[in-house]
């Protein structure tokens, strides 16, 4: 006799996350549709979520259409479609507006997503449920989630208490996200048969990236313990930081004695085929080969597959840095492979000290950006934690939630050494409603706000992204720096020849600045240009800086005695992060302490204090512009 059925979920979106930079366009994800259905062995497809509107923005493509497009026929043929969402942080990388969060379920329901799997990096209940809420008032099931991790704090009673809080505050399922796949089987077992013990109806998924090599294991531990669906991947794509192939689960579970869906192969080979065309056309060049391969080096730091290929561009880009600096104190260089194990090594040890944030987005990214810069710093015979960017410090500080441990002395003591305040209450309160904000701009700009508001919703989400996208430099951008790829070279998955291009686009190169004569007195002009996005370039400013105005500033007479604000860290410098910010100018005052503008480095803003009293005489990068460490950014005088 049979046992229970279990149902299958083909996590196409994470699929290539977890593999590299971009994921499939609108053409190609309404050709590879048909063959997923006709597989005929799937209940849910995962349609959006993480990085998915971002990656579109930055091909140029407009991702309400595409979302719209890859969930049609998925309804059409009676499959459940799930979305992945980060609570506090929405589907972006920093803390969203409650109103824009609101309005995000409301669209994506609209637009044909049936269930949000809500989860928050640092597993506060709070966030989670927040998003329930907003979930279920759109008409979606919500899934609250459990970001699965190994340490003395996470512990199965840990998990089960979650778990429990969550169904109590309204989810209607529970996922397990193995996020690193370091969750280990046998207490993931333990967890799903916890909450099963006390919620029996409610609907358990487990989704696990297989990058140590423990995630079959941990299915059928999951699944003997009671759990319905399963998250699986499918060749060309399969294992790696990916996800366990959906042919060995069936024929694992199958031996086990459950029951299982038949595979149309013919259907199969074809969504396969279509797959690897995909890769062979443009995919493959953002595709890490490092990405492909299984690694037990990530049980110990616990880093997950879907930021395995940023992490491995950024190995890169701060490899040059730190061998530039070798070579100049006649050191010997580092490999790539020695500057990842020495990563590997600090996350690991940071880790605690940090408070022991589960490493899912943004916070794994959080904790990588400070090992590496840790590392770096080190190398250059500087102390820890030197460097720790705006993000990091506002989750350490309690601003996006409880941290699942307790910070290190040295942290803390840091933190007051700099006069920063640690926050216990409501996160979402630092963070007040902003929609009327996108909408004047809108209305300015004369932009459509787009069937149910989705073209609102992407402005209030991604700001920065949306309007290179508008303006065409988001495509140019893209479309150049895979010609750049294709012409140096590649193969299946060809490591990146350049640097691939960051979640928030470069400035473009307009608008440019000219110096200007008037009656004596001297000037600095924008000058920009017009397209036909209905948005001149000089209007493309960072993400939150969109109420900035363009630069027009009087430049003072003599620059003489003045000294030199540089840059710690290489990344691209922005006036602001906050729309409530008002740019600096030239002519400006200044005082010890005070901010002048942000390097942004790996997803993250790094502030860049004044150590002086004075006037800005000249602000050397432009807006949105790429620097290197020790790059002059200010003149003081």
């Amino acid at each position: 006799m049979k046992k229970r059925k279990i149902k299958f979920s083909l996590v196409y979106r994470d699929m290539w996350q977890s593999a590299g930079k971009y994921m499939p366009h609108k053409e190609q994800l309404e050709r590879i549709a048909p063959a997923i259905i006709d597989m005929g062995c799937f209940d849910r497809i995962e349609t959006n979520g993480g990085g998915f509107e971002q990656i579109n923005l930055l091909f140029g493509e407009n991702p309400n259409e595409s979302v719209r497009a890859w969930c049609k026929p998925f309804n059409e043929a009676g499959i459940e479609t799930h979305m992945l969402e980060r609570g506090l942080n929405g589907i972006r990388m920093r803390p969203v507006p409650a109103d824009i969060r609101k309005l995000m379920f409301q669209v994506k329901k609209k637009q044909g997503v049936n269930i949000s799997r809500s989860f928050d990096g640092l597993n506060d209940e709070n966030n989670i449920i927040d998003s329930v809420k907003y979930a279920k008032e759109a008409g979606m099931v919500a899934q609250g989630t459990l970001c699965i991790t190994y340490s003395k704090v996470h512990t199965v009673d840990y998990y089960v208490s979650l778990a429990d809080d969550l169904i109590k505050g309204g989810s209607e399922e529970i996922c397990l996200k193995d996020m690193a796949g370091i969750g280990r089987p046998v207490s993931l077992g333990k967890i799903v048969e916890g909450i099963k013990k006390k919620h029996p109806d409610i609907p358990i998924q487990y989704h696990g990236q297989t990058g140590p090599g423990f995630t079959v294991a941990s299915i059928l531990e999951v699944v003997n313990a009671g759990c319905e669906y399963i998250d699986v991947g499918m060749e060309p794509l399969s294992w790696g930081t990916g996800h366990a192939d959906l042919l060995t689960i069936l024929a694992m579970l199958e031996d086990a004695g459950y029951e299982v869906p038949d595979v149309n192969m013919k259907a199969y080979m074809e969504a396969r085929r279509l797959s690897q065309e995909f890769i062979d056309e443009f995919l493959g060049y953002y595709i890490d080969p490092y990405n492909r391969q299984l690694n037990a080096l990530l049980i110990k730091p616990g880093l997950p597959g879907g930021m395995m290929g940023s992490l491995m561009a950024d190995l890169a880009n701060n490899l040059k840095s730190i061998n530039k600096y070798l070579e100049k104190k006649k050191k010997p260089l580092l490999t790539q492979d020695e500057l990842m194990l020495k990563l590997y090594d600090e996350v690991e040890y940071i880790w605690p000290k940090m408070g022991y944030p589960p490493l899912v987005t943004p916070y794994s990214q959080y904790v990588k950006n400070v090992a590496l810069m840790n590392v770096t710093q080190m190398l250059k015979g500087k102390e820890r934690f030197t460097i720790i960017d705006d993000n990091t410090w506002d989750m350490l500080l309690g601003k996006s939630g409880k941290l699942p441990g307790k910070l290190a002395p040295e942290l803390e003591e840091k933190a007051k050494a700099e006069g920063r305040e640690f926050y216990e209450g409501n996160p979402q309160d630092l963070y007040p409603d902003e929609l009327d904000t996108f909408k004047k701009e809108m209305d300015e700009k004369g932009w459509d706000y787009g069937q149910d508001n989705e073209e609102l919703f992407e402005l209030a989400m991604h700001p920065e992204q949306y309007r290179n996208y508008k303006s065409g430099e988001a495509k140019k951008a893209f479309e150049e720096d895979l010609a750049k790829r294709k012409s140096e070279g590649g193969g299946l998955f060809p490591a990146p020849a350049v640097e691939a291009p960051k979640a928030e686009p470069a400035a473009p190169v307009q608008p440019s600045t000219m110096n200007i004569d008037v009656n004596g007195e001297k000037f600095k002009v924008t000058v920009s240009y017009g397209d036909e996005g209905g948005q001149s370039k000089a209007e493309n400013k960072p993400e939150t800086s969109a109420s900035a105005p363009a630069k027009e500033e009087k430049e003072p007479e003599s620059k003489e005695g003045a000294e030199e604000v540089t840059s710690p860290i290489e990344g691209n410098f922005y006036l602001t992060k906050e729309a409530s910010e008002k740019p600096l100018k030239v002519g400006d005052t200044v005082k010890k302490g005070d901010i002048l503008g942000y390097i942004e480095a790996m997803k993250t803003y790094n502030s860049i204090k004044s150590d002086k009293e004075g006037t800005i005489v000249e602000i050397v990068p432009d807006n949105g512009e790429e620097v290197i460490e020790d790059d002059v950014l200010f003149l003081i005088k």
